[in-house]
């Protein structure tokens, strides 16, 4: 797969002191890695001041790094299924400005949170959807606008579960609405079923159902393949969202690469795992170089 484009995300401010920042890209460079991701954290500070914008630019071409794909502000009332009108305004106009800058930077794929039901757990389920769809009616055309496809992710919650983010897409014809497949969050799905006291288990929870809807990694991938435009690749032991390096935890990794090869709009592979403190970017680097990704 090293001829998809594999981009890493990292931790570090984009503000007026970019030390920590250009370390960073510079070590990413050295390691082999050639693309980094609009990260939602650089977007905001973007969105706070506009010459960071050029700051950003310019680092990334002392470094020889390039931006591939991007991830909008997340979170609470920052996502799809907002319900109170007056927040829901300012959401879409986020995620609009959020298009606008990826545009401006040549990114083609921006990943956008369906929502949780966690944060408001009074809504019935349909209403959540309902939620989501007029939300999508009127940012997909914006993305057609920007020329970028809008990715949904699949999270851990019962409202982005992967069937419900399968769901929602599939009543969209528009080549600028796809999927973003998460390798932690599925797993949560899978081998959080062992672990009573994990974080998925805790979510459904909050909303009312004693147990989550378990889906096998496998099945997982299959129903999100044919719409998986990128992906963010992490892992863990089904507990909790740790972003560990692949390895660590029991995502069964030949399995992803093989059905991520069969993904036919497939623009990206995004590292997420959370590099530091816990590892360094060299080592980030190595581990996706054994599984085939990095040249």
């Amino acid at each position: 797969m090293n001829d998809i484009p594999v981009t890493f995300w990292l931790s570090q401010a984009l503000n007026d002191q970019n030390t920590d920042l250009r370390n960073a890209l510079q070590e990413l460079a050295a390691a082999g890695g050639k693309y980094a991701v609009l990260s939602h954290s650089w977007i905001s500070a973007i969105m706070l001041d506009h010459k960071l914008a050029k700051v950003l630019e310019k680092l990334l071409a002392e470094c020889n790094i390039t931006l591939h794909d991007c991830h909008s502000p997340f979170g609470g009332v920052l996502d799809l299924n907002v319900p109170e009108q007056s927040l829901r305004r300012q959401m879409l106009l986020r995620h609009k400005l959020a298009m606008e800058i990826a545009a401006s930077f040549g990114v083609k794929t921006i990943t956008i949170h369906p929502g949780s039901d966690r944060f408001f757990p009074e809504i019935p389920l349909a209403k959540h959807l309902d939620l989501m769809r007029a939300s999508l009616d009127e940012l997909v055309p914006y993305a057609e606008k920007c020329d970028i496809v809008i990715a949904i992710e699949n999270s851990m919650s019962r409202t982005a579960s992967p069937e419900k983010v399968v769901l929602l897409k599939n009543e969209y014809k528009s080549k600028h609405l796809g999927l973003c497949y998460d390798s932690g969050h599925a797993n949560q799905l899978d081998n959080g079923r062992y672990m009573p006291n994990g974080t998925i288990w805790k979510y459904w929870q909050m909303v009312g159902v004693p147990e989550p809807a378990w889906q096998d990694n496998r099945t997982i991938l299959e129903s999100m393949l044919p719409a998986m435009v990128n992906c963010h690749l992490h892992d863990n032991d089904g507990s909790a969202d740790s972003h560990s390096i692949p390895g660590e935890g029991n995502t069964p990794w030949q399995l992803v690469m093989e059905m991520l090869k069969k993904a036919p709009r497939l623009q990206s592979v995004q590292c997420e795992v959370k590099i530091d403190p816990r590892y360094t970017i060299t080592q980030v680097c190595s581990k996706f170089k054994e599984l085939g990704l990095l040249a």
